[in-house]
């Protein structure tokens, strides 16, 4: 199994997951020497000057890895993105490719009609082939886009409960397809969801879908980012995702921190507590994901809030240095709800961040924040004066 990384569509910069699958591994999971993990970072170069386009483009501009992996026997590409939470076993999803003969095969989420109408959407015939696509579709389009999702091994129940199925953005492309695709058809085609396979199907490629039925999110907003992240702390049965899952357990990456610590006082009510965190006396923290290397004063109220923590350490005396310093993290005495804060930032003493107005969209990033969708989000490295009210 090879394995490199490519292009998310909605962050031209960053980077998603792209699985190539060797003939070789039969059994779609067996060990394999051969396998590999590369990270394809968007770059620009006297040839291109442009950073990525968008999915398509990314492997495009890569195009000279995958026909060295097709050299080698790679006969199939696992594309994902890189703005889903999610865990699927992808043995079964390149299998029911390979079993179907397609050329391309789209995992597909079930869903009921109110949450339909905010993907794009696919029709299928009585073997699974995609007959037809919609985008976001409403009214009477929406309705036309009800498929029988039993031919795909939905249950019965599931199925007439969720008569739709919407694209993941997950796609299994046969190599030698996705070369034609990209050179030869769509030289120019930036986008596999919008463009690339919409138009490969109207060449006669065969395209089919394959239904995921577990827990998947988009979060790709600033609103289904916050909001997932927060899911993982709730106690009252309505968390759908859990790292903690023994048979299929999701790691981070070994930092070698020390322990976090609390001191007297401090109450702690469903949260999370990143590694080598510090928090300070009579300080409360509730419904909240608090990152790793986060420093918290005295006396802090944490409610509802995602706040990142720290690339790294700084001390009291480094800070001291500088003229005019506030020290990273949260100041004592500062009051923060529904926000998400970003790495490094630091937020003074007495800080309210509230958002009492409710106000819901503002653009305040010379003031080091902003609010998307209610949620007030402090930028990266910002600074937010003591007694500062927003």
């Amino acid at each position: 199994m090879q394995t490199a990384l490519q292009c998310n569509p909605r962050r031209c910069r960053c980077c998603a997951l792209l699985l190539l699958l060797s003939p070789q591994n039969s059994s779609v999971g067996a060990y394999t020497s051969r396998g590999f993990v590369e990270v394809l970072a968007a770059s620009q170069s006297n040839v291109r000057k442009e950073w990525f386009q968008g999915t398509a483009d990314a492997v495009r501009q890569y195009m000279w890895l995958f026909e060295e992996a097709m050299r080698d026997g790679v006969q199939d590409f696992l594309i994902l993105s890189g703005d889903h939470l999610y865990r699927m076993d992808y043995k079964d999803f390149v299998r029911k490719h390979r079993e179907s003969g397609a050329a391309i095969t789209i995992a597909a989420l079930p869903c009921d009609e109110k949450r339909a109408s905010a993907f794009g959407l696919m029709k299928i015939n009585e073997t699974g082939r995609v007959v037809d696509f919609a985008e976001k579709p409403t009214g009477d389009a929406l309705r036309a886009m009800q498929v029988d999702t039993t031919i795909l091994g939905v249950d019965q129940s599931t199925a007439s409960q969720k008569p739709y199925i919407a694209s993941m953005g997950i796609y299994v492309m046969t190599a030698r397809v996705l070369k034609e695709l990209l050179e030869q058809h769509m030289p120019d085609a930036n986008d596999f969801g919008n463009e690339v396979i919409p138009q490969a199907r109207s060449l006669g490629y065969p395209v089919q879908a394959y239904a995921f039925q577990g827990y998947w999110e988009d979060i790709g907003t600033i609103e289904a980012f916050y909001n997932a992240n927060l899911a993982l702390v709730k106690t009252d049965g309505s968390a759908n995702f859990s790292f903690y899952d023994k048979d299929a357990p999701i790691y981070t990456m070994s930092r070698f921190l020390p322990p976090s610590k609390a001191l007297q006082g401090v109450q702690i009510e469903n949260a999370i507590i990143g590694d080598g965190s510090h928090v300070n006396s009579n300080t409360r923290i509730t419904n909240s994901i608090i990152g790793l290397r986060s420093l918290i004063g005295e006396d802090v109220v944490i409610e509802d809030t995602l706040m990142l923590g720290s690339d790294y350490y700084e001390t009291v005396e480094e800070c001291a240095w500088v003229p005019g310093c506030l020290p990273m993290g949260i100041g004592k005495g500062s009051h923060i709800r529904k926000a998400l804060i970003d790495k490094n930032a630091r937020i003074g003493e007495r800080v309210k961040i509230l958002n009492k107005d409710g106000i819901t969209e503002a653009n305040r990033e010379s003031e080091g924040f902003m609010i998307r969708d209610g949620i007030v989000v402090v930028i990266k490295d910002s600074v937010i004066p003591s007694g500062t009210v927003i």
